[in-house]
């Protein structure tokens, strides 16, 4: 495994001190992370640093270099077993001096233990394989804009914020490889956005699919989309795209192997703009990616 160069610039500053790697609090990733997340083209969530700080208070960092900050990443650590890395961004200037490989490996040292996961840019598949990720499977995000229409009422679909919650995180946990009942509560509840759940049909604590529909600073987002049946996520989907303004853009990053959830978003005529790597280092998780409609967001998983 690829290993910070003792002789490389970042190493030589780490030791005098001119490189200084700390921890970011909540409103550290509201000034830092977002805009740097926003400026690198990831349109993140108008809310996304209140939520994301809820996974880990400890999983967020940043590098300076003489006081100017040269570098972000994410590290959180879901539980004893599982962790994500995200948000790694390096300015330009500084690429290839070992810099944000020296952040990368004080985000792997947090998730010391677990499975580490992560979605990466397709060119940087074989450098992400030398720091000892393995590809899992492709992510890919489509877009279109949301037009008139009205789906037909369906009693079924409930505000996911006004029943019960231990459902909820079932589903969840057989879609991501950690329980994360902070986060997902926060997730649910943050404003601006809108959760819908759709319960089985003889017993509604059996949820059939959960999704989120929140607003970016360029249109919104779905994620999660989770859901047991093509029928449900197709349900869900509709009546989450009913809540937001017609004419405005809105993406959904679907897991590749699901090949029913690509039908569905060839079925509303979205279109593939961007796709990423999940990777992991470590054993693959066992999830139900057929479930997967939709990723929550390719920064935390």
């Amino acid at each position: 495994m690829k290993r910070l160069d003792l002789n490389s610039p970042a190493a030589r500053d780490l030791a005098s001190g001119r490189y200084r790697i700390r921890k970011l609090d909540a409103a550290g990733v509201a000034a830092i992370v977002i805009p740097w997340l926003r400026a690198a083209g990831w349109n993140p969530g108008l809310h996304d640093a209140e939520t994301f700080f809820t996974a880990d208070s400890d999983g967020f960092l940043v590098g300076e270099l003489d006081g100017e900050l040269i570098a972000t990443v994410s590290g959180v650590r879901y539980d004893d077993r599982f962790g994500f890395i995200g948000c790694y961004i390096v300015s330009e200037p500084f690429r290839g001096q070992g810099y944000g490989l020296a952040l990368h490996e004080a985000a792997r040292a947090h998730l010391q233990g677990c499975t580490q996961g992560g979605d990466g840019v397709l060119a940087n598949i074989e450098k992400y394989k030398q720091i000892g990720r393995v590809f899992a499977y492709r992510n890919a995000r489509y877009e279109t804009t949301k037009r008139p229409a009205s789906p037909p009422a369906d009693p079924a679909v409930l505000d996911a914020r006004e029943i019960p919650f231990a459902p909820i995180e079932a589903l969840d946990g057989a879609c991501f490889p950690a329980k994360r009942p902070a986060f997902l509560q926060a997730w649910l509840h943050q404003p601006d956005a809108h959760a819908l759940a759709l319960r089985g049909a003889e017993d509604a604590a059996a949820l059939r699919g959960f999704g989120v529909i929140r607003p970016c600073y360029r249109g919104w987002k779905i994620g999660p989309l989770f859901a047991r049946d093509d029928a449900a996520a197709e349900t869900l989907f509709q009546h989450l795209i009913q809540r937001i303004p017609d004419g405005d853009p809105f993406v959904l990053d679907v897991p590749e192997p699901n090949l029913t959830a690509l039908v569905l978003v060839r079925r509303h005529g979205m279109n593939e703009v961007f796709a990423t790597a999940r990777m992991y280092t470590g054993p693959c998780p066992q999830i139900n990616l057929d479930w997967v409609f939709g990723v929550t967001t390719f920064e935390l998983g």
